[in-house]
């Protein structure tokens, strides 16, 4: 071997050497996470970039970019412009704001950092309540000419409901207002009004400018009077959550790992806690008990895994386990119930609806899920709880969620984890909403299924007849009640057992209290598929004719019936027609503007994309389209054996 080879693999040893001892020092920093938000253009992405900048974890080829970049899209005139370090987005440069939530790591020789910057829009909220959700600490910068508002007050509360208790008051652009102390003190004080019920354990006050450096990396000569750290040595020194370390082992279980006969392994990450083999664990929705027997990784076995750390579970014996359940520590379980109370950040420009169903997913849980009832609102100004029915795009509110099936979780403030979820539109996939789980209902765990000698099948045998469900569906006067009374005239001349659930009618006994705001309307039609699932459940051939306008209630309705036995009809007459018609003078008088909420004028109704049939009535008669009614049937098997000319009724 010639010496330049041997030079060459000294020197490569050498890099290698000295790029293991690095990631070993790394590895034995400590990790804050942390966010920074606030109202518009209070400095956030600035000061991100100047943390960067001055710990060096700038390149060249990026100094030189951003430097072009700042020329471009800058706002500081010939001053490099830290904001576009992090404000990648074209929309956000364009503008000068943070839309998207950016991402970024650093570090100092004292520890390790992630840094979420986050927008301080209030349309991007639900992006801020995402930074949030794993951070440690926040930043909340204020503009030192502008004081605390609104949307301080907001990102400050949803931090606190996200379980964040440190907290560094930025007092920003301290240079704008001649390094004032008066303007400082103020701001502090203003701030520390509010926020004193809020519950976090550290407010730490910090003026600086982001702009010229100004207490982000150590003490300034133009703040001689500030005697507190700066904003770098507080995030070194901050004291990170030492009850982590404490929790109970959690274990949500992603998937199950068999790849052959001889191996039956649990995947995920480890959400709280610590496991070594032979521990006991528990399966916490059916209370099996077990024992680890492996620890396995892509690298080898462990002897112990703690959390974070994504792992395979090998247990002792065969216990069943599927993705959506947890293995826990037995001396401290999680609850598991279908009814709890939660606080809940709405996203979606449309409202949120007590009684419509959503999808409600957590960290490997999915189930279809209710609001079952919006306890208040909860005012960000003066954090009063206020009634309401409904909740709008950034509100907060406590309600009580019931879900299909029970779930495993934590109450939000000692698992932020286990005690967390989303909220998903069924309809268009998006997230709605973000909850935190305050405790389970103690009805939840008090009612439980009876079980019954007499069944569905039983009493669909004894009548003799394959039960279902018919949803009639479409605008006011559209024929809906005219078309499902001859079809069951018809049912009932063929001896099948049927019974009608007419909107009008059940409004005069069980939906007697609701009126027709878009609420009670979902109330309407939830408790009417939870009738007609009962009479299902009879044997009954359920004949229901509601406007029922929304798409998610008629799904809604769907799910509670098993397979086959919903079907629904669009009665399709158009707007003109139906208000010609005006059977009961309701098109004449909401056209006036005497009736408000009503379909067709001045409420939606949501077509159906796939419905069973698809009745168009203009130019035909009322028996034509209950024929076309009873063929549907035919074909699914619910009447048999007819002669539709013998049908002169």
């Amino acid at each position: 071997m010639s010496k330049v080879a041997q030079i060459e693999i000294s020197a490569a040893e050498a890099a290698a050497e000295e790029i293991s001892a690095y990631m070993a020092e790394q590895e034995k920093k400590s990790l804050l996470r942390f966010l920074t938000c606030g109202s518009v253009d209070d400095g956030k992405s600035t000061l991100i970039g100047r943390l960067l900048y001055d710990t060096k974890l700038i390149f060249e080829d990026q100094l030189a970019a951003l430097t072009n970049d700042s020329r471009k899209h800058g706002t500081n005139g010939e001053d490099i412009d830290f904001a576009l370090l992090v404000d990648g987005l074209e929309a956000e440069r364009e503008q000068g704001i943070t839309i998207d939530v950016a991402y970024r790591f650093f570090s100092t020789p004292k520890r390790k950092f992630i840094v979420a910057d986050t927008p301080g829009h209030e349309q991007y909220t639900r992006n801020m309540a995402t930074g949030a959700s794993t951070a440690d600490l926040a930043i909340v910068l204020v503009d030192a000419r502008q004081g605390v508002l609104r949307q301080t007050r907001r990102h400050s509360f949803i931090t606190s409901l996200l379980g964040i208790r440190n907290i560094v008051l930025a007092v920003n652009k301290i240079d704008l207002v001649d390094y004032s102390q008066e303007v400082f003190d103020k701001i502090v004080e203003d701030y520390q009004a509010f926020a004193d019920n809020l519950g976090f354990n550290t407010i730490q006050a910090i003026p600086l400018s982001a702009r010229y450096g100004d207490n982000v990396m150590g003490a300034s000569d133009n703040l001689r009077w500030y005697k507190g750290p700066s904003l770098l040595e507080h995030l070194e020194t901050v004291p990170l959550d030492q009850a982590k370390t404490e929790r109970p082992f959690r274990f949500p279980v992603q998937f199950v790992n068999r790849p052959n006969l001889d191996f039956r392994g649990f995947a995920g990450t480890i959400a709280s806690g610590s496991v070594a083999p032979g521990d006991e664990v528990v399966v916490a929705k059916s209370g099996k008990v077990s024992r680890v027997k492996r620890i396995v990784t892509w690298d080898g076995d462990l002897d112990r895994a703690g959390e974070g750390e994504a792992v395979t579970i090998v247990l002792d014996d065969e216990v069943e386990v599927s993705r959506g359940n947890m293995l826990v520590a037995p001396g401290a379980r999680p609850e598991v119930a279908d009814q709890f109370a939660a606080r809940l950040v709405w996203f979606a420009e449309h409202a949120l609806i007590p009684g419509r169903s959503y999808i409600l997913r957590t960290e490997t849980d999915q189930v279809t899920a209710t609001i079952a009832d919006l306890k208040h609102r909860i005012d960000i100004n003066t954090f009063a709880e206020v009634a309401a029915k409904s909740l709008d795009l950034n509100e907060v509110g406590v309600c009580n969620i019931s879900t299909q099936e029970p779930i495993v979780f934590d109450a939000y403030k000692s698992n932020r984890s286990t005690g967390s979820f989303i909220l998903i539109d069924r309809l268009t996939n998006a997230t709605v909403g973000a909850g935190m789980i305050d405790f389970a209902l103690r009805r939840a765990s008090n009612v439980h299924w009876q079980a019954l000698d007499v069944d569905k099948a039983s009493r669909t045998a004894l009548n003799d007849q394959k039960p279902a469900v018919l949803w009639f569906t479409g605008l006011s006067g559209s024929g809906k009640s005219t078309v499902a009374n001859l079809v069951e005239k018809r049912l009932s001349s063929l001896g099948k057992h049927t019974y009608i659930l007419d909107g009008d009618n059940v409004r005069h006994g069980l939906n007697r209290d609701l009126g027709f705001t878009e609420e009670d309307r979902v109330e309407n039609i939830r408790r009417v598929g939870e009738v007609a699932k009962l009479m299902v459940d009879a044997g009954l051939i359920v004949l229901v004719s509601f406007i029922s306008p929304f798409r998610s209630e008629r799904r809604m309705a769907r799910e509670l019936l098993g397979d086959g036995e919903f079907m629904e009809i669009f009665v399709d007459t158009p707007f003109e027609e139906c208000a010609r018609r005006d059977p009961k003078g309701l098109y004449a008088k909401a056209l006036r503007g005497e009736i408000k909420n009503f379909t067709g004028v001045d409420s939606p109704y949501e077509v159906p994309e796939n419905p069973e049939l698809h009745l168009k009535t203009i130019g035909r008669t009322t028996e034509e389209l209950a024929s076309e009614v009873e063929n549907l049937l035919a074909e699914r098997g619910i009447i048999f054996n007819y002669d539709q000319s013998s049908w002169s009724i």
